[in-house]
């Protein structure tokens, strides 16, 4: 092996090193993005799930409230209507 053979080794070495980190670097980008894109999806699924229960938590109260109704007969159905249409369960 002469001194040619020897530089042109060596600058191939250097060269896959450096494509070799060039792609490490990118690759570890690729996964910082993914992460914060997991990240941000969580946070939304998170809020998503506050929202649902929230509501589920009004629609329980305004089925009770119905449930209530149907099931008392010693009062006025049609009173407690109105009443409630007035007051309005959110």
């Amino acid at each position: 092996m002469n001194i040619a053979d020897a530089f042109a080794f060596a600058a191939l070495v250097v060269g896959l090193i450096a494509i070799l980190g060039i792609f490490g670097e990118a690759y570890k980008r690729r996964l910082d993005f993914k992460q914060r894109e997991m990240e941000l999806r969580a946070n939304q699924t998170a809020e998503k799930a506050a929202q649902y229960a929230a509501h589920s938590e009004r629609l329980e109260a305004r089925v009770q409230v119905l449930e209530r109704i149907a099931t008392d007969k010693g009062s006025d159905l049609a009173s407690q209507i109105e009443d409630l249409r007035k007051t309005s369960v959110n």
